[in-house]
């Protein structure tokens, strides 16, 4: 028998590819189907995660994120609204090269988005979504949540109390996994944008 692995961590499983996110266009609610790639990534990071155990898996209600945990193995994730990626409000369907543009220097995790979200309320929403998921680990229970780039990265900032602006510092590639701790009594990040479980890692561009 393979044994089974407990160890109270959080493990955030960023959605697979989807046409927009190939091209780098920013997709905050609009609901993207996978790409073949991408469906062929999410059933990798399935195998990846097979002899670990989860007492909790959380999903965005968007498609891209549930077909991603479905793929897995996951057939029956708590759809939270929380995990929803960004709303880019203007930005939607739009690249960074695009943008900037019209707006210089401008940052989504500083200057937050037209018609959507500021970075205060993103910011919120992640605190709200690591508050649920420390409850589940002080319980003793492993979690896992499927969502989207922006949002588990704001999440792993938080979790570790940085402002919400040092979500630029990090990047969360599609199909990737990360992981939130502890280390004895400080939280830590103790994986990062983990592509190890596709066949080239190195090849990722998005």
């Amino acid at each position: 028998m393979v044994a089974i692995e407990r160890s109270q961590r959080i493990v955030l499983a960023r959605h697979a590819e989807t046409e927009w996110s190939r091209s780098g266009r920013h997709t905050g609610r609009t609901d993207l189907e996978l790409t073949a790639a991408g469906r062929d990534a999410a059933v990798l990071l399935g195998a990846r995660l097979r002899h670990r155990r989860f007492d909790h898996a959380g999903s965005s209600p968007l498609q891209r994120a549930v077909t991603t945990a479905h793929l897995a193995g996951f057939d029956d994730p708590v759809i939270d609204d929380d995990l929803l990626e960004w709303d880019y409000g203007d930005y939607e369907g739009v690249t960074t090269a695009e943008i900037r543009r019209e707006r210089p220097g401008w940052e989504l995790w500083v200057d937050g988005a037209p018609n959507g979200e500021s970075p205060e309320e993103v910011s919120e929403r992640a605190d709200a979504a690591v508050e649920r998921a420390t409850r589940r680990c002080a319980d003793g229970f492993d979690s896992i949540v499927f969502g989207h780039g922006h949002m588990l990265t704001a999440m792993a900032v938080r979790w570790v109390g940085l402002p919400i602006a040092d979500g630029r510092h990090l990047r969360i590639s599609t199909g990737s996994i990360a992981i939130l701790r502890w280390k004895r009594e400080n939280r830590v990040i103790d994986l990062w944008n983990d592509r190890s479980h596709l066949t080239d890692p190195l090849a990722d561009t998005d």
